[in-house]
């Protein structure tokens, strides 16, 4: 497979050329392969050459139509929504979607500006606000009550659990359903075997954050479109991406997805599967020590910490002091993904440092119970509201006007519009936010 991206750019520096053009850097301090939409580099909006060449190399590796996106799969997620936007004005159908309580905050916020009406799907009894993974049956039961047309799930969610998408594509094919997933964390789920990818599972639409499982800069990322999806969605793609991406693509960042593909072709399968059985054989072992894992993702490790003895942010500290940076952690949890680029050596070293660190008596607070919350405006109407800061204690009876949450796991705890109850607030407090936008004088 060749990378036309990659190929271009390496020519264009060989040439030398007094660049007259974007970026200021002018190609010097090691910036040379920076380069902007200079003739013969394409456009990522409306490619005809290069970037065009480049988006069908990954169309086959992913089995679909690919777009690229350089600014993360929020940039995707947002061009997803418009996509469906787009479709429900062509069908005459309502522009209702059936969504996770744990999506990103780029969907809440992408859902409020194009004025989606959103029904919440609550995580199942004893699982985390990180997690929502509804049984087929109750999906099923949620589709009859309500004239949905559209359901968008996270999976993987952060902590590693995945839905049942072949089940529940099935269910919202069934009802003439679409089926979006934000696959963010599981780019790598194409590669294993069979695939685990939401695409070959049934869903319509997803995106993929390629930098977050596989060897891309951050940013690099994918919208993926089904074969059999409405031809909406592979028509106006671009159209959509453009609406919400940036002017000045990083040619950077459309380089790492360009030189990724051959990669992906060849031999990343199969290392993929080497690393695969390594780190589940490290996982048994730690198993037996009496670390917990949760999560049905292969190479991301959560460990459920406090029964460990531990919070999260503690065990974290004990990784850090010997150079081991996890990727999130809360009073709960510790997140740590691992990739083949982790390497043999990296897996020794966490192992090493796991196994040592003592088990001490279970700790048994838990976090917060949550429940549904009354919805008292429309996320569109109080994105344009003024509003004002206010300490979490002091909030009770208040409407929330944005998301208080940061990233990771930048899964809000309340939606934009809902009111404030006491049991918000203890959620709040829990995970340590301390101040939160709430509109003026509601």
């Amino acid at each position: 497979m060749n990378t036309p991206i990659c190929d271009f750019t390496e020519n264009y520096i060989k040439k030398a050329p007094l660049r007259l053009h974007m970026p200021g850097h002018k190609g010097t301090n090691g910036y040379g392969s920076d380069i902007t939409e200079v003739d013969g580099a394409d456009s990522l909006y409306a490619p005809g050459g290069i970037i065009a060449e480049s988006e069908e190399n990954a169309s086959r590796l992913f089995g679909g139509t690919t777009f690229y996106s350089t600014e993360g799969s929020s940039h995707a997620v947002r061009a997803m929504l418009y996509l469906f936007s787009l479709y429900c004005a062509e069908t005459g159908r309502e522009k209702k979607i059936l969504a996770g309580r744990n999506a990103h905050k780029t969907f809440t916020g992408a859902a409020a500006l194009l004025d989606m009406h959103v029904s919440w799907l609550y995580p199942e009894e004893g699982e985390s606000y990180l997690s929502c993974t509804p049984s087929p049956a109750r999906l099923a039961e949620m589709l009859e009550e309500e004239n949905i047309s559209a359901v968008y799930l996270t999976s993987p969610d952060y902590l590693g659990l995945m839905a049942d998408i072949p089940k529940i594509a099935r269910v919202c094919h069934e009802k003439g359903v679409l089926l979006f997933v934000d696959n963010a964390h599981g780019a790598y789920l194409r590669f294993l075997s069979p695939s685990q990818h939401p695409l070959d599972l049934g869903a319509d639409m997803c995106c993929d954050s390629a930098h977050k499982t596989l060897p891309v800069l951050t940013g690099g990322a994918y919208l993926h479109v089904h074969k059999n999806a409405p031809t909406c969605f592979s028509k106006h793609g671009k159209e959509a991406l453009s609406l919400f991406g940036s002017t000045s693509p990083s040619y950077l960042i459309l380089q790492a997805l360009d030189r990724v593909n051959p990669y992906l072709e060849t031999e990343y399968p199969r290392l993929l599967a080497a690393f695969i059985k390594k780190a589940a054989e490290t996982k048994k072992e730690l198993w037996a020590k009496g670390y917990t894992f949760i999560g049905d993702e292969p190479l991301k490790w959560t460990i459920e910490t406090k029964k460990y003895g531990y919070e999260g942010h503690e065990l974290a500290c004990l990784l850090a002091k010997e150079n081991i940076v996890c990727e999130f952690y809360d009073k709960d949890f510790l997140v740590m993904m691992l990739t083949p680029q982790t390497g043999e050596e990296g897996l020794l070293a966490l192992r090493r440092v796991l196994l040592s660190i003592p088990k001490r008596d279970e700790i048994h607070i838990m976090p917060p119970s949550f429940s549904k919350s009354e919805q008292v405006l429309s996320p569109h109407e109080t994105l344009f509201l003024p509003r004002e800061a206010v300490q979490v204690e002091k909030s009770a009876g208040r409407v929330l006007a944005e998301v208080s949450v940061g990233c990771p796991p930048a899964v809000p705890i309340l939606g934009i519009g809902e009111r404030i109850t006491e049991e918000a607030i203890a959620a709040f407090q829990y995970y340590g936010i301390e101040k939160i936008s709430v509109v003026l004088g509601l």
